[in-house]
C-alpha cells in the first residue's frame, strides 16, 4: 500500500462525519477524487450558501498539492475550472505536505470573501449577484456523488463552536498567501514585494555581466561623490555546472596561463622581443663583413703572387 493511499484512508476516516461547515469524502470507485461541500462564511455575500466541488489528488500526495474545482455557481470561483490558490495544484512550490484536505476546505471558506482580481478561475460578481447565487445553491444536487445541499451538512450552530470554526478559516486564509492576487505588472503581489525588498548587491547575481557593471558603477558613484577613481571590482568567472571534470581542469589551466601574462590579462597583444631580433641581425652583418674581408684578402694575395711570378 502506497503512502498516498494510507494518508487518504486516514483522512477519509477523520472527515467521515459531516460538520456544520464542511464535509468531504472520496468517491466509492476512486480514492484520489473527493467531493466536498462547504458552507459560505457568515457576514459575507456568501452567507447562507452551500457550495459543492471536487478535489482531485495526484498519486504523489501529500508531497504534491491537489486540484480544486467548484461545481456550484457562487460568483467568486468559476464553475468546472481549477481554481488558483497557493494550496492548490497551480502553486506546487508553496504546498506543504503537512496540509490536508481539511486544510483545503478551510482555505476555500476563508478565501471566498477575498477579491479575485482576474486570477485563474476567479470571478468578481457584485454582492447582489453573489447573494442570489447563495440562495440558489441550496437547491443544487451533484450528479456525480448524489449529494443534495439541503441535507449534506449539519444544521448551523449558533455559539462558540461555530465562531471558532469561522475564525479558524479566516486565520488560515491569512496565513496562506493567495497567489491569485495579481498586480498590474502581471506578477503576484508576493513576488512583487519580494523583488522590491532585494538589495542591489543581491540582484546583481541574476543580472548579465554588462548590467552588473552598470549597477556596480552606480553603487560606487553613490559611495564616492568626489569623483575620485576607484578600483573596479573583479567580475567572477561564470559557473558552468554542466562541464565535465576534464573540461573544468582544462578551463582552470587556461585561466592560469592567461593570468601569468600581464599583456594577455589586459587584453593587449604580446610585445615583440626587439632585442633578440636586433642581436641576430647584427650577428649576420658581422659574419657577412668577415666573409667579404676574407674573400678580398684571398683575391689580393692571389694577384700579388701572380705579379711576383711574372717578374
Amino acid at each position: 500500500m502506497s503512502a498516498a493511499v494510507k494518508r487518504l484512508m486516514k483522512e477519509a476516516a477523520e472527515l467521515k462525519d459531516p460538520t456544520d461547515h464542511y464535509h468531504a469524502q472520496p468517491l466509492e470507485d476512486n480514492l484520489f477524487e473527493w467531493h466536498f461541500t462547504v458552507r459560505g462564511p457568515p457576514d459575507s455575500d456568501f452567507d447562507g450558501g452551500v457550495y459543492h466541488g471536487r478535489i482531485v489528488l495526484p498519486p504523489e500526495y501529500p508531497m504534491k498539492p491537489p486540484s480544486i474545482i467548484l461545481l456550484t455557481a457562487n460568483g467568486r470561483f468559476e464553475v468546472g475550472k481549477k481554481i488558483c490558490l497557493s494550496i492548490s495544484g497551480h502553486h506546487p512550490e508553496t504546498w506543504q505536505p503537512s496540509w490536508s484536505i481539511r486544510t483545503a476546505l478551510l482555505a476555500i471558506i476563508g478565501f471566498m470573501p477575498t477579491k479575485g482580481e482576474g486570477a485563474i478561475g476567479s470571478l468578481d460578481y457584485t454582492p447582489e449577484e453573489r447573494r442570489a447565487l447563495a440562495k440558489k445553491s441550496q437547491d443544487f444536487c451533484c450528479e456525480g456523488c448524489g449529494s443534495a445541499m439541503k441535507d449534506v451538512l449539519l444544521p448551523l450552530k449558533s455559539g462558540i463552536d461555530s465562531s471558532q470554526a469561522d475564525q479558524e478559516a479566516k486565520e488560515l486564509a491569512r496565513q496562506i498567501s493567495f497567489k491569485a492576487e495579481v498586480n498590474s505588472s502581471g506578477k503576484t503581489i508576493a513576488e512583487s514585494d519580494l523583488n522590491q525588498s532585494f538589495s542591489l548587491n543581491d540582484s546583481q547575481d541574476d543580472l548579465p555581466t554588462t548590467f552588473q557593471g552598470a549597477a556596480a558603477s552606480t553603487s560606487y558613484g553613490a559611495q564616492n561623490p568626489s569623483g575620485a577613481p576607484l578600483p573596479q571590482p573583479t567580475q567572477p568567472a561564470p559557473k558552468n555546472t554542466s562541464m565535465s571534470p576534464r573540461q573544468r581542469r582544462a578551463q582552470q589551466q587556461s585561466q592560469r596561463r592567461s593570468s601569468a601574462s600581464p599583456d594577455v590579462l589586459q587584453g593587449q597583444p604580446p610585445r615583440a622581443n626587439h632585442t633578440e631580433h636586433g642581436g641576430s641581425a647584427m650577428l649576420i652583418i658581422i659574419l657577412t663583413l668577415a666573409l667579404a674581408a676574407l674573400i678580398f684578402r684571398r683575391i689580393y694575395l692571389a694577384n700579388e703572387y701572380i705579379f711576383d711570378f711574372e717578374l
